[in-house]
This record gives structure tokens, sequence and C-alpha cells, in this order.
């Protein structure tokens, strides 16, 4: 799957092991690390189905993006990059046709 960052910075967290080691800690950044291999790996988000992290669709506020688990309580949160996103007859994101997400942040989705 192609994967895209928010931002250069963020990026950068994301893509150096020394930069997310410092900014995360090592045992985040090691999770981070696996997070976005299985996000690489995959052809498409459906994929992902089956992996570790709990890959789910957010509510609310946060309706349109995903996450998938860090260490507790941290996400990686991320939405399809495809515009619009594929959409499912009910309306639900068609997660067999997105092959391009844009990863937004790592937060606590709790607070």
């Amino acid at each position: 799957m192609e994967i895209t960052f928010r931002t250069k910075k963020f990026a950068k967290i994301c893509n150096d092991g020394s930069a997310s080691a410092k900014e995360l800690g090592p045992d985040q950044a090691r999770r981070l690390r696996r997070r976005l291999d299985d996000l690489r790996a995959a052809t498409r988000l459906a994929d992902m189905g089956g992996l570790p992290g709990r890959n789910h669709e957010l509510k609310g506020d946060r309706r349109g993006q995903l996450s998938i688990d860090l260490v507790h309580p941290y996400r990686l949160i991320f939405e399809p990059a495809h515009v619009p996103p594929p959409r499912k007859q009910d309306g639900g994101l068609d997660w067999a046709q997105v092959t391009e997400v844009e990863v937004i942040e790592i937060t606590d989705t709790h607070d």
C-alpha cells in the first residue's frame, strides 16, 4: 500500500528509527515500525484485517479516519488518501478498494 504522511516532520519521525526512538521511546518506535511495515506490505486496507493492532474505523469527530494500536493508549491515525474515499453501497468505507493512506498522527484518541 502507498503511504504518505501529513507533514515532513512527522514523516521523518515515522521513517527514521533514531528520530522515532528519540521522539516516542524505543518500545513505541518499534511498534510503530511494525505497523508501518504491515501497511506497506498490504496491497489494500482489507489485507490488514487479520493482523495484530486492532485496525478499525473511528467514529464521531474522527469519522473517516482509522487507527491501529501502538503501545497503549497510543494509536497510529490514518485515513484513505483517495478523493473521495471508496464507499460501499451502505455508505461504509470499502476497505477492499483502499490502496493509499495518509498517516496523520500518533495520539491517544480517548482524550
